[in-house]
């Protein structure tokens, strides 16, 4: 919502917008470019009358200012709507998809055309640091989106998607997600084979191959091309002699050799997708080697926010026990040999729940130490549905992980900084603001080590 109320603004319009906890990087990111924010919903924030009110799909119905929407005949949408409506009609949409890897693969890929001089638009659920922006409307053909499987509105269920007439669909994989939305693994499957339905006779699938959940789907695609990317050699793009390096990732396919400044496995399949899709749409192995090699990754992805007393604080968006896993394997390699924290938040719809109550022990005690904090809005689910930390922790402490369950930002604080040492990478895992809690670690551990 963010990214485009400031593409928007770019192309002229006047955008204000209303929410009720903005917190950085796209709280000073709005306010960068000079977007008021009005904190907090209320009925007097629609008194201008706008043209046009776009209703997030956080937003519920009870909510002060959706419910002055409907009660004033106000013209609303959601936000795939606006872009369908408004900016993807005869546009060469290129979506990317999948339960993991989506802002990073659409961020790599809007990357290769930027630096080609393609100057495509693009819809990103995060910040490229090449971009500087989420999202941007230009002129060009070309419309790389981040396609998000997530619900449009509390009007409209589907997923937001389906709204994004994609020529070219890449799907990264497919795992259960989003318990809040879809009640199991083929409901999510359902939702993704309508997507695919979309694509023109002259359009292209590109699906991960090695995913056992997308083999099925392939099955349906009978009315345009489909191409499978992976490790496996069924793949019709295969990377292999792969390297993983502390600050970089090598693969090659054919005859051709790739290097991304990305660590881990999963980015490895990121930047095959990301290739293989280039090369449909015109690009030479040169070109997309010159923009891979000037590729600086998206906030919130494995992000360094600073070191102090020798220890390094890490960033990372990840919410789902998979993604958990692969960062803390690609911070393996890239922090080889030094001791690794994780510590996390169960904020996103689906970790608060025990959908996933074995799962994350299996992806925590990858790490070294591990701190859980309390399970956000808990007030919200009923208790034979919520997330059990304590238990979490014990099965970790049983599997001989050091683990603990620390309710409070502040608990956690002092926890990590009485008990890290020199070397030791601290890793974040949330999805929100997190009470501001990598700055307190930064402090705190620079106050522990003056000028270390």
């Amino acid at each position: 919502m963010a990214s485009v109320a400031v593409a928007m603004k770019e192309r002229g319009f006047q955008v204000t917008g209303s929410d009720q906890n903005v917190y950085p990087p796209m709280s000073t990111f709005l306010a960068d470019r000079g977007i008021e924010v009005m904190q907090g919903y209320a009925e007097s924030n629609l008194a201008y009358q706008p043209d046009l009110v776009v209703i997030g799909n956080a937003i519920s119905r009870g909510n002060p200012e959706a419910e002055a929407v409907l009660d004033r005949k106000l013209r609303y949408a959601s936000l795939p709507e606006v872009l369908r409506d408004f900016f993807l009609q005869g546009k060469r949409s290129l979506v990317v998809t999948g339960t993991h890897g989506k802002t990073t693969t659409t961020s790599l890929l809007a990357w290769v055309f930027e630096h080609n001089g393609r100057h495509p638009s693009f819809l990103i659920g995060g910040i490229p640091e090449n971009l500087g922006q989420g999202a941007r409307f230009t002129d060009s053909d070309w419309f790389i989106l981040e396609g998000d499987e997530y619900d449009t509105a509390f009007f409209d269920k589907r997923s937001k998607f389906i709204h994004y007439r994609p020529e070219v669909a890449i799907v990264n994989n497919l795992e259960m997600d989003h318990a809040d939305i879809f009640e199991s693994v083929p409901a999510i499957q359902r939702s993704f084979s309508h997507f695919m339905r979309l694509i023109p006779r002259s359009g292209l699938l590109l699906a991960n191959g090695d995913d056992p959940l997308l083999a099925p789907l392939l099955l349906e695609a009978k009315h345009f091309p489909a191409k499978r990317f992976g490790l496996g050699e069924t793949n019709d793009f295969r990377a292999t002699a792969i390297q993983l390096e502390a600050e970089s990732s090598r693969f090659t396919l054919a005859a051709s050799e790739f290097r991304v400044p990305l660590v881990g496995e999963f980015n490895v399949r990121n930047a095959l997708a990301v290739a293989a899709c280039a090369r449909h749409c015109g690009f030479n192995d040169r070109e997309i080697q010159s923009a891979f090699d000037t590729f600086r990754n998206v906030k919130r992805r494995m992000e360094v926010r600073g070191e102090a007393g020798g220890i390094a604080v890490v960033d990372d968006f990840g919410h789902h026990p998979t993604a958990i896993r692969e960062t803390v394997r690609a911070l393996r390699v890239k922090f080889r040999g030094r001791r690794l924290w994780a510590v996390f938040e169960p904020r996103s719809n689906t970790t608060r729940r025990n959908l996933f109550q074995t799962e994350l022990v299996d992806a925590l005690e990858c790490a070294d130490e591990v701190v859980v904090a309390e399970v956000a809005r808990l007030e919200q689910l009923p208790p034979e549905q919520r997330l059990n930390p304590e238990r979490l922790i014990a099965d970790l402490q049983r599997r001989g992980r050091e683990a603990a369950y620390l309710p409070t930002v502040d608990s956690i604080v002092d926890h990590v900084v009485r008990l890290s040492r020199a070397g030791d990478v601290i890793c974040v895992f949330t999805n929100g603001g997190f009470g501001g809690i990598h700055q307190k670690l930064l402090e705190r551990l620079g106050a522990r080590n003056p000028g270390v």
